[in-house]
This record gives structure tokens, sequence and C-alpha cells, in this order.
């Protein structure tokens, strides 16, 4: 059959659905990242909860040493079957878990002692324009005004929500230690999502995971040990108990794997965008954890985010029908 008759059947809709089978696939990759959004917003409370009970390092190795061990009797098999590849792009492998498992979440937690929830809120909305010239210079994917457009909106919705629509509340935001570390985190999970896309590693997403968090608990180990030595460890509370178990599983692993898919279908910019439905999220669990009031700036904020959301992930779209 020709090949272009091959193209217009695969692109036909699926009988009885209406919808292609491509824009299905983009479809549940978006509900993929939202529900990781989800996820990520309970690991951010838990890290600001855990203040004062858990230290920052050892959250994070601890977190992924408890994934490890969940992973590694389902990802072996998955591991031994695609060994082969996987020692073959050993390099790209260390960049992915160096970037991604042992670097931002320890920067998250460790900025989440010296600054405050407005600054990490404002600072980790900046994913999308931290990856924006990062995946321009590494995959040459220039973006669209649209899209521009679209991040624009967003980040004002994202202002909006963080600074309480108030102009003394901006003014007054003072720059602290952690402020640097969100930076060097957000860079971090940027030049990881380009990286994910500009490898490409065809292997199973199993595989993937389950090498990535085992080659980063040697990189963390020596930093666990040095803060052990310095502030001892932690009580085994439930609550603490707790706290890591929830990091270690759902943050670690199904994020991961949701993340990861949401990129290879979307790509890393659009994937990224899906980073600006965190504050609705944090904001709608913080309701009944933390006690804490929603008010109209939240409505607005909400409404421009979305929007900023839907500009900006249709913006491809369009120009490829164009």
């Amino acid at each position: 059959m020709p090949s272009g008759i091959l193209r217009a059947h695969a692109s036909r809709p699926s009988r009885g659905t209406g919808v292609s089978p491509t824009v299905r696939r983009r479809r549940w990759a978006l509900a993929g990242l939202a529900l990781c959004q989800l996820v990520w917003a309970g690991n951010n409370i838990l890290a600001r909860s855990s203040v004062g009970e858990i230290p920052p390092i050892a959250l994070s190795f601890w977190r992924w040493a408890i994934a490890c061990a969940v992973l590694l009797p389902f990802g072996l098999p998955y591991v031994r079957r695609e060994w082969p590849l996987l020692r073959r792009h050993a390099g790209a492998l260390l960049a992915l878990s160096a970037t991604a498992v042992a670097t931002f979440n320890t920067l998250m937690y460790l900025a989440a002692h010296t600054t405050t929830a407005i600054n990490i809120t404002l600072i980790n909305q900046s994913l999308p324009i931290a990856t924006l010239p990062i995946a321009w210079l590494v995959l040459r994917h220039r973006p669209v005004g649209r899209q521009l457009a679209g991040i624009t909106l967003g980040l004002c919705g994202t202002l909006l929500i963080v600074t309480h629509a108030s102009w003394e509340v901006l003014r007054h935001a003072r720059a602290a230690p952690g402020d640097l570390l969100m930076v060097m985190a957000v860079l971090s999970w940027a030049v990881y999502s380009v990286l994910l896309k500009r490898f490409a590693l065809a292997v199973h997403p199993v595989a993937l995971i389950t090498a990535t968090i085992t080659l980063a608990i040697p990189m963390l180990l020596p930093l666990y040990l040095w803060e052990f030595a310095q502030q001892g460890g932690f009580a085994l509370t439930p609550g603490n108990v707790g706290t890591v178990l929830y990091v270690a599983i759902g943050p670690s692993i199904l994020s991961f794997l949701l993340w990861n898919h949401g990129v290879a279908v979307l790509g890393p910019n659009d994937a990224a965008l899906s980073n600006y439905l965190h504050p609705l999220f944090v904001i709608t669990l913080a309701i009944p954890l933390l006690g804490e009031g929603l008010h109209a700036y939240h409505y607005a904020g909400g409404l421009l985010v979305m929007g900023g959301v839907y500009l900006a992930l249709t913006a491809r779209r369009s120009a490829a029908v164009r």
C-alpha cells in the first residue's frame, strides 16, 4: 500500500468515537500530566510541613531509596531485557538521573528551609520559561507567537495567585538563599525534560525509571551521610513515615512515568506548561489540609492560568494545520 494511503488511513478517526488515535493519545497524555501535577502538589505541601521534622537531604535520599526498593522487583526484568541499549546509553542515563532524580527535589527540599512559599511557587512556575531557550538550543524548537502569548498569560495568572493580587506583596518579596536553590532546581528539571526528548531512548518506561532511580542512589548517599553526621536522623513517627512513603511512591514513581510519557507525546515545551496547574492544585489541597481560605484572586488567577495553558498547547497544532 502506498505510504500516503497508509498515513491517511492512520489519521482517520476511530469508528464509533470520532476521534483519531493521535488526538486520543494527546488527550491521555494531557490527563496524565494533570494527575502528575496533582501528586507533585502533595509533595510540595509535605515538603513544607516536614520542615523541622525531616532533614531535607534525608527526605530526598529515603524517598528514592524506598522508590528503588519498590521498583526493583518489577523493573529488574525490564532492565535485563533492555540492558544492551541501557549500557550503550550510559552517559545519557547518568545525565537524566543527575538532573531529575538526584538534583531537582533535593534542591527544592533544601529551598523550603530558607525561602517563603510565595518565592518557591513563583520561581517554580518559571519552568516553561527555562525550558523554551534550552529546547531552542538543543532541539531547535523555536516557540511560536501564540505559545509565547500563552506563557505570558499563564505567568500573569500565577503572579496574581502567589501575590494575592497585591503589589505590596510582590514589591517586598526578598531574595533568600532558597531562591537561588529553586532557580537551580527549575533549570535542572528543564534540562532533564529537554534531554529526555533529545535522547529519546527507545526503552520501556519501567526500565528507564528503574535505571535512573538506581543510578541516583550513589549520587545522594555521600550527601545524606554528611547531613546525618551534622544533624542526625529523624523520628519514625506515623506522620514522618507517611510523608516518606508518599513521596517515595507517588511523586517518585507514578508522576515520573506520567511526566516521561507526556514529554514523549507532547514535547518538553508543551509538557512544561502543565506546571501552571500546580498552584491550583496546591490551593485545592491547602484548603482542607492547612485551613487556608479561597479568595477572589484565586479564581481570577486560575482563569488566566487555564487560558494560558490552552493558548500554548493549541499553538503548535494550529501551526501544523496551517
